[in-house]
């Protein structure tokens, strides 16, 4: 069982005060959603946890690194999801510890994971929150990837990363934009 973090300290309150945007009303520079679509700008701030039965699939190089029908999607104002998926869906002989942490006002510790299979590396490609923050508990004993080096999918649909390199957000085709990272950012 994962132990939680004690409540926030003040530094993190105050960064989640930082936030402009919390999914209330759409900014001006927001993609009007087409047919089908959802506007990132919807999505909540503080993040909604959503589960997702969608057959989700991670694959590196032709090895399947993961595969499930229990995802656990974090909906985060201008971000595309993350999808995490339960550690009992990964293959955990895969991953190793990857040097690195950071922390999320939201979600909490982060600890990183490196891709290891047939004598390649891929460090840095997977994160998870093994203590989180209240609020965050179902991410406990799950793991998330970034896709632009992976072969992602949500029911068949090819995944796209999310721009910047930072956030491990997973742009599909139901999602309207822009998204946090693009060129110009940096202060949504």
């Amino acid at each position: 069982m994962a132990k939680l973090m004690p409540e926030p300290a003040d530094w993190i309150l105050s960064a989640r005060q930082q936030w402009h945007w919390r999914g209330q009303a759409r900014p001006p520079f927001a993609a009007p959603p087409g047919p089908g679509q959802t506007s990132v700008w919807d999505f909540p701030r503080p993040p909604c946890l959503a589960p997702d039965v969608r057959d989700v699939v991670v694959c590196w190089g032709g090895v399947e690194v993961a595969r499930t029908r229990r995802a656990v999607r974090v909906l985060e104002t201008g971000h595309p999801p993350s999808f995490y998926l339960p550690w009992d869906d990964v293959n955990r002989q895969l991953l190793q510890p990857a040097a690195g942490n950071s922390f999320c006002e939201w979600k909490g510790p982060a600890q990183y994971w490196t891709l290891v299979c047939g004598g390649r590396e891929l460090p840095g490609v997977a994160w998870s929150y093994p203590q989180p923050l209240a609020g965050a508990e179902a991410l406990a004993d799950c793991v998330a990837f970034y896709p632009a080096q992976l072969d992602c999918r949500v029911d068949g649909a090819a995944v796209s990363a999310q721009p910047g390199g930072f956030y491990g957000g997973w742009i599909t085709p139901e999602l309207a934009g822009p998204f946090k990272g693009e060129p110009g950012s940096e202060h949504w």
